[in-house]
This record gives C-alpha cells, structure tokens and sequence, in this order.
C-alpha cells in the first residue's frame, strides 16, 4: 500500500509539475517524474511480458525526453528564451514535435504503444491511455501557435489511418484499445494548431469514455474477444452499456463521441481544409469497424452451449458507481455541444 501510494503521489506530482510549468527544465522534469512512476506498476505482474512491456516503455520514454531537451536547448541557443511558449527556432519545433509524437504513440513513432500496454493490466493500461497523455498534450497545447502545421496534419491522418487499419484483425482487447487511441489522437494533433482547445475538449472526452470502456472491462475480466463472447450472460445490462460506450466511442451522432469529431470537422472546413477533414472521417470508418466488432461479441453473439442454463442478472459483486457515472456521461454529453461551442 505504501509503495502504491507512492507512485500516485508521484503521478500527481509529475502531472502537475509539467502541467504548472514554464520552463522547459520543469516540464522535463515533471515527464521524467510520470515515467519513472508508472514503470512499477507495468512491471507489477512479474510476467515476462509485463517486464518486457516495462522495458520498451522506459526507452521509448527516455529517448523521448533526450529529445525534448535536447529541442529546448537549441532552442534556447539560438533566441536565449527558456520559456515554453517561446519556441521559435524552426529545427528546435521538428524536435520538439517528434519528442512529444514519442511521448503519445503518434504514427510513425506509435510501435511500442500496442505492446506496451498487452503487457500491462486493464487499470494500469488506462492510465497509460488517459493520465500519461496529459502532459504531453498540454505541452502541444501551449507551443501550438509554433509548431508546423503540414507535418501535423500529415502525422494526424497517418495515425487515424494506421490506427484503424492495424485495429481491424487484433483479438486482444488491450491492443485494439490502443490503436483506437492511436486513432483518436489523430484527430487531436490534425486540429492543434488551428483551435488548441479543441484538442483539449477531444482528449476529455476521450478520456471520460476510454476509462467507461477499461473499467467495464476490467469488472468483467475480459482480455480477449472469446472471453468477452461468454460474458453476456454474466452482466447482461453491463455488457449493453458497454455497447452504447463503444459506440460512443467511435463517434456516432447521438453519443457524446460526436461531439468532438462533430466541431473538429466544422474547424476544419472553416480553416479551408476540407480534404484532410473528408479523408480523417473516412479513415474513422475504419475504427468503427473494430468498435462495431468489439459490440458485436459484447452483446449480441450467444456462446455455443449445449444446456440451457439461467442468465445471471444479479451479479455477487455490487456493481461500480464510477463505472456508472463514467458510462452516463459517456453517452449523454451531446446536448451541451452549445455551451461547449461557445467556450471554443
């Protein structure tokens, strides 16, 4: 317990150091923090693969960061500014947006992201899905008006594209979940530099749904699609919930998850870019294919038994108020898209 509480604090501490920060000493300092607190709670299994998991995530971080100092330091050669929102030297921004592409999974630097988060449990795999991306985020977030906006855009569709096409023939859960995030953040990086709040109201909403999914999952203990074949007739009202949250997550209309794909596509055509917007949404068919398919051996496909035997309806475990909370909101936010709009 003691060791556990550790880490937490130390996640906090990390999260709140980057997010407080203007120096980029601070902000490296507060990512070093987060990372080297999440490494035991990978690694908290002992399983190989929950050490390898470990292992691939502190490189992958570690270099991340080098990259991250090392683009403030050229920076700070070149202008004399160690403020983060005076980044303005253009190879310090390439670095910068490469390092922070490493930090979040970012297709062409997203390989470690899927087999990372295979390796680790269902609740350590949302805080490497929801928490861990935080900082990074408000780091875009603040050098947004700097950064190049072609490669941006350029890394956005290929993540929604990759995302969802690498996402088609996984059966572990964990790993779809991962290329859906993937995806998702493809529709955060294509609008940064246009409408940076935007980002931040998407990776909200992400967040708020990704955890309703991790955590209905992680009460039914299911990994892999088979196993969450045969748990409808464990949790039936849970498992249709489940339904409505992936749907939501894949953005369909009357669900919170199309909120923010709703406004970005708006933004996008406002910006004159109404390309890269019809080519993000066809690429976000791709992951509702895996949503759909997810939903399908959730609820509607029986496991094949030869007796009949009586559903459960009452399960011995009192069912979880946050997953409750979590999963309302996940599907019933779109009615406040006005209030939101006016806030953007």
């Amino acid at each position: 317990p003691q060791a556990k509480l550790i880490f937490t604090a130390s996640l906090l501490l990390g999260t709140t150091i980057t997010l407080t920060s203007n120096h980029w000493i601070t902000a490296w300092a507060g990512l070093e923090i987060n990372t080297l607190a999440v490494l035991p709670l990978i690694s908290k299994s002992h399983h190989p693969r929950a050490i390898e998991a470990a292992t691939k995530y502190f490189l992958v971080q570690a270099a991340a960061s080098a990259l991250l100092l090392f683009s403030s330091m050229t920076n700070a050669w070149h202008t004399g500014q160690w403020d983060i929102a005076q980044l303005s030297h253009p190879v310090a921004c390439l670095v910068f947006t490469c390092a922070i592409a490493m930090k979040l999974g970012l297709v062409p630097f997203h390989f470690w992201f899927p087999e990372v988060l295979q390796g680790s449990t269902l609740t350590t795999g949302l805080l490497l899905s929801t928490a861990m991306k935080f900082p990074p985020i408000t780091l875009l977030f603040m050098t947004s008006p700097s950064l190049n906006p072609t490669l941006l855009t350029t890394m956005a569709l290929l993540s929604a594209a990759l995302g969802g096409w690498m996402g088609l023939n996984q059966t572990q859960i964990r790993k779809i979940l991962a290329f859906s995030s993937i995806s998702h953040l493809g529709w955060m990086a294509i609008i940064i530099s246009y409408n940076p709040k935007l980002t931040l109201l998407n990776f909200y909403l992400y967040s708020l749904m990704t955890a309703a999914v991790f955590l209905t999952l992680n009460s039914m203990k299911a990994l892999k699609l088979s196993t969450l074949m045969t748990a409808w007739t464990k949790t039936p009202s849970l498992n249709a919930m489940l339904l409505l949250t992936l749907l939501s997550l894949a953005g369909l209309p009357p669900l919170t998850g199309f909120l923010p794909k709703w406004l970005i596509i708006q933004e996008l055509t406002v910006q004159d870019m109404t390309p890269a917007a019809i080519i993000i949404s066809l690429l976000s068919l791709l992951g509702l294919f895996f949503y759909l398919r997810l939903a399908y051996c959730a609820t509607i496909t029986l496991p094949p038994h030869t007796t009949n035997h009586m559903k459960q309806w009452h399960t011995n475990k009192p069912t979880n108020t946050l997953i409750a909370i979590l999963t309302t909101m996940s599907l019933m936010l779109l009615p406040i898209s006005p209030m939101v709009s006016s806030l953007v």
